[in-house]
């Protein structure tokens, strides 16, 4: 996973409540392997039309916003199945946070566990910046993870809040089990003094 402390970025606006898993990674992509890049099935039914070819009223294939390392979503971003994959394309498209008023319980955790950020911000702080995305393409949102801010197009800075070994986690640039590893000496340890009162 990639290290995330500060992100400076062009964000692209997901105006649509209840943008679930499905639209996020159709099923027909669950069963491809872990090593494919999952960027490529990014709302594949959105991003093209049956036959291959883009659609151009897709936010994502606008040229300002091709290259966006942020997204922001309104309500319920993410909700429907547990797919993990939805994070994935999400990730080897090149986004690693994602702002909503709310997030899929499952799709959040999920995120926190494959290097992605979910930022929970008031709906007052994120109707008017999908308005401001929509209509300024290109607009950056800076976001500081251990300051724990975003900076908005406007200047504004808003707090998020943050669970601490997640933050810790997306610091480092570990998942779960790298963290567990850089403590195996420690583990070693144990085991070496639980051994010897058998």
């Amino acid at each position: 996973m990639e290290r995330l402390e500060y992100l400076d970025a062009v964000a692209a606006p997901i105006v649509a409540i209840n943008c679930d898993t499905d639209q996020i990674l159709p099923a027909r992509f669950l069963q491809k392997p872990r090593s494919d890049d999952f960027g490529q099935f990014l709302f594949r039914a959105l991003r093209f039309g049956p036959d291959g070819a883009e659609r151009p009223d897709f936010v994502l294939n606008r040229a300002p916003l091709r290259e966006s390392r942020i997204v922001v979503a309104n309500h319920n971003f993410g909700c429907g199945s547990s797919r993990e994959h939805a994070v994935w394309a999400l990730y080897d498209y090149g986004i690693r946070a994602a702002i909503a008023p709310s997030f899929g319980d499952i799709f959040f955790i999920n995120c926190l566990k494959n290097g992605l950020l979910p930022i929970v911000l008031p709906e007052a702080v994120v109707l008017p910046l999908l308005v401001t995305l929509s209509e300024s393409p290109g607009s950056r949102i800076a976001i500081d993870l251990r300051a724990q801010t975003a900076t908005l197009p406007d200047g504004s800075s808003h707090t998020f809040e943050m669970e601490p070994f997640a933050k810790e986690c997306l610091l480092r640039g570990m998942d779960e089990i790298d963290y567990t590893l850089s403590h195996r000496d420690r583990i070693d340890e144990f085991e070496r003094n639980r051994a010897d009162t058998y």
